[in-house]
């Protein structure tokens, strides 16, 4: 399985950006989709989780209110509308496949990673 991450770029800061995330193959429709992030010298954080059936979601403290995660009805695709963007958010910003149906923030849930897509927020 191989996932591509894109929709990363350069905003300034209250603008908004959306991430997009395809899966190689039609996995993840019994599976729960994440993503992650990662800013330089910091260590890898939780940002958001949907479940299979896309019913459940649930998102970091840091990004609650801001950011929507959603995914298609085939299950291949996992998007992340970024809105009201912050400097703070400024990272590589990674997808991931979880082991099952249920998501959770843990990164040790997740079986398979994008190669993640880099976020730049300007002040």
């Amino acid at each position: 399985v191989q996932l591509q991450a894109s929709g990363g770029g350069l905003v300034q800061a209250g603008g908004s950006l959306r991430l997009s995330c395809a899966a190689s193959r039609r996995t993840s429709s019994n599976n729960a989709m994440g993503w992650f992030r990662q800013a330089p010298g910091k260590e890898r954080e939780f940002v958001a989780y949907i479940s299979w059936r896309g019913g459940g979601t649930y998102y970091g403290d840091s990004v609650k209110g801001r950011f929507t995660i959603s995914r298609d009805n085939a299950g291949n695709t996992v998007y992340l509308q970024m809105n009201s963007l912050k400097p703070e958010d400024t990272a590589v910003y990674y997808c991931a496949v979880a082991r099952g149906s249920a998501g959770s923030p843990n990164a040790a849930y997740y079986q398979y990673w994008g190669q993640g897509t880099l976020v730049t927020v300007s002040s």
